[in-house]
C-alpha cells in the first residue's frame, strides 16, 4: 500500500477514545500535524500530563466513559474515523476488578461499534493486545494465522477480555449502516508488543519505583528468554497506518480495504530479555538489577498468592493507601516466557517499518526519566526507612515509655546493646538532635540545588538522617 502520508488524514474528523494516555495523546497529535480538521481526545480523565499540550494543538478534550453509551455517541457523531485506545486492567490492581474490565474493554467496545454503526463512522481502528494469542505458551516468531488463545484459559481478565473486544470488532467489519446509503463501517486491529518511550505509564514506571525501594530482589527466568516491544511513536505510524488501510476509495480497492477485518502484530522487531532491555535505564539512574533469578513456576506462584491476598482485599482496590501487589501470574507470563511475533503482515500489508530504532528509543526514555529524577526527591531503599524508623521508635520506648505493651522488651533489647538506661537515652537524644541537624541542612541546601523539593527533604531527612542527606549532597555536587 503505497499513499501520501496524509492519506485520509487531512480534511477528515477523528476520534480517539483514551486520548489523554500515553499513546493517546501522542496518535493525536501526529494527526494534528498531518492535517487534521478536527481531532477529538475522548478519555474518562478530565485532565493528564498530555492536557495542556494537546489544547495547545487545538484537539478538543471531551469527557466522558466507554462504558456509557450516550457518552459515546456524543462524541462520535460526525466523526469520519475512530481509533479505540481506551481500556481497563492492564497491570497491577486493575487486573483484578473484574467487573470494571469488563464494562470497558468489552461492554465499552460494543458502544463504540454501535456509535459508529449508526452514525455513519467508515473506520475503526481498534488497539488490541498480543494476549488475545498469547497466555503463557511460548511463541518464537508468531503470525496473524495462529488462533485465539481458549477464552477459558486466560489468567487474567485483561486478555479475556480484550479477546472478546477484539472478536467482536473484527466480525463487525463491513456490517451496513443504520441508515442504509450502501457504506459500510470497516474494522482492524493492531496488536501492539510491550510500550514504552518518555512518559510511558505503566510499565517502566512500576519497574523503576519498586527497584529505587529495593524491592525488586530476583529476576524471573531464564536470560534466554525473550519479548517484543514498542516505541510510541512506532505504534502511532502503525495505527495511522491501518487507518488508511480501511479506505475504501482507493484505485484498485475500491469497496475493499486492504485491512477491512484483518489483525496486526506490531512491534520494534527486536526481541529481547525485559530485563535486559531495561538494564540500561536503571543504571542511567543509579539503580541495578539483582543477580539472583526466580524459576517461572515459583514466581507463579508467588503470583496466585499475591492474586488470592489482593482478591481478599477487592473492597479497597482502589483506595490509595493499598500498594500494587508485587507480581501477578499474567505479568510472571509477560517477562518469564518467550514471546514474540513478526510484524511482516504489517509491513506489506500497511507498509509498517518502525521509524525509531530500540537504541533511540530508549535514549530518548532514558533521557526523560534522568530529567524527573532530577525534579524529584530522591532516597534510599524500603528497608533503610524501616531500619531509621523502627530504630528511633525502639529507642524512644526504651528509653521513656512506662513498662506498658511492647516498652518491656524494647528496653531488654536496648539494654543489651548500651547496658545502661542513661547510655540508651543519651543515644537516643544524640540521634534525635544529629536528625533536626541535618534536616535543616538539608533545608537549606535543597533551597539552592532542589527548591521545588525542599520540604521534602527537611521531612525525609529529619526521618532517616544522614541515610537521606547523602542523596542531596550528591544531587549538589552534581
Amino acid at each position: 500500500m503505497h499513499l501520501s502520508e496524509n492519506e485520509g488524514i487531512e480534511g477528515n474528523t477523528f476520534v480517539v477514545t483514551g486520548g489523554l494516555g500515553f499513546v493517546g495523546s501522542a496518535l493525536c497529535l501526529e494527526l494534528v500535524r498531518r492535517g487534521a480538521r478536527q481531532v477529538r481526545a475522548f478519555d474518562l480523565r478530565s485532565a493528564s500530563p498530555w492536557s495542556q499540550n494537546l489544547n495547545t494543538h487545538g484537539v478538543l478534550c471531551v469527557q466522558g466513559d466507554v462504558a456509557r453509551k450516550k457518552d459515546v455517541e456524543r462524541v462520535v457523531r460526525g466523526a469520519d474515523c475512530v481509533f479505540h485506545l481506551a481500556s481497563y486492567g492492564m497491570s497491577g490492581k486493575e487486573m483484578l476488578q473484574f467487573g470494571r474490565v469488563d464494562e470497558i474493554n468489552i461492554n465499552g467496545t460494543c458502544h463504540v461499534l454501535d456509535a459508529c454503526h449508526d452514525y455513519g463512522v467508515k473506520r475503526l481502528v481498534y488497539v488490541s493486545t498480543y494476549n488475545v494469542i498469547f497466555g503463557g505458551n511460548e511463541i518464537v516468531s508468531g503470525n496473524e494465522s495462529m488462533p485465539y488463545f481458549p477464552i477459558e484459559q486466560h489468567v487474567d481478565s485483561y486478555g479475556r477480555s480484550k479477546s472478546i473486544a477484539e472478536q467482536l470488532v473484527l466480525k463487525s467489519n463491513a456490517r451496513p449502516f443504520k441508515k442504509k446509503d450502501g457504506n459500510r463501517l470497516y474494522t482492524c486491529a493492531v496488536r501492539p508488543a510491550a510500550i514504552y518511550g518518555p512518559g510511558e505509564e505503566r510499565h517502566l514506571p512500576r519497574i523503576v519505583s519498586l527497584t529505587k525501594l529495593g524491592l525488586v530482589p530476583f529476576k524471573i527466568g531464564e536470560a534466554s528468554v525473550k519479548s517484543d516491544w514498542i516505541y510510541v511513536d512506532n505504534l502511532v505510524l502503525a495505527l495511522i497506518l491501518a487507518s488508511m488501510g480501511l479506505l475504501d476509495d482507493i484505485p484498485g480497492k475500491e469497496g475493499c480495504p486492504v485491512a477491512a477485518g484483518q489483525p496486526y502484530f506490531v512491534s520494534d522487531g527486536f526481541p529481547v530479555n525485559t530485563f535486559e532491555f531495561i538494564r540500561p535505564l536503571l543504571r542511567s539512574l543509579d539503580y541495578d538489577l539483582p543477580k539472583a533469578s526466580l524459576a517461572v513456576p515459583h514466581a507463579l506462584l508467588l503470583g496466585k498468592i499475591f492474586t488470592v491476598v489482593y482478591t481478599i482485599l477487592y473492597p479497597w482496590l482502589n483506595r490509595w493507601w493499598l500498594p500494587q501487589p508485587f507480581i501477578l501470574p499474567a505479568e510472571v507470563h509477560k517477562v518469564g516466557v518467550t514471546h514474540y511475533f513478526s510484524f511482516l503482515k504489517a509491513k506489506e500489508e500497511l507498509g509498517y517499518v518502525p521509524m525509531v530504532t530500540p537504541r533511540e528509543g530508549m535514549a530518548a526514555t532514558i533521557s526523560y526519566w534522568q530529567e524527573r529524577k532530577r525534579k524529584s526527591l530522591d532516597g534510599p531503599t524500603i528497608y533503610t526507612w524501616l531500619f531509621c524508623i523502627m530504630g528511633m521508635s525502639t529507642l524512644f520506648c526504651a528509653a521513656f515509655l512506662p513498662d506498658i505493651g511492647p516498652a518491656p522488651l524494647f528496653r531488654a533489647t536496648s539494654l543489651f546493646f548500651f547496658r545502661s538506661m542513661s547510655v540508651v537515652r543519651m543515644v537516643f537524644i544524640v540521634a534525635a538532635a544529629l536528625h533536626i541537624i541535618e534536616a535543616i541542612y538539608a533545608w537549606y541546601l535543597a533551597k539552592r540545588v532542589d527548591p521545588s523539593n525542599r520540604r521534602g527533604w527537611f521531612w525525609q531527612t529529619f526521618a532517616l538522617g544522614f541515610f537521606s542527606l547523602r542523596f542531596l549532597l550528591k544531587r549538589a555536587r552534581k
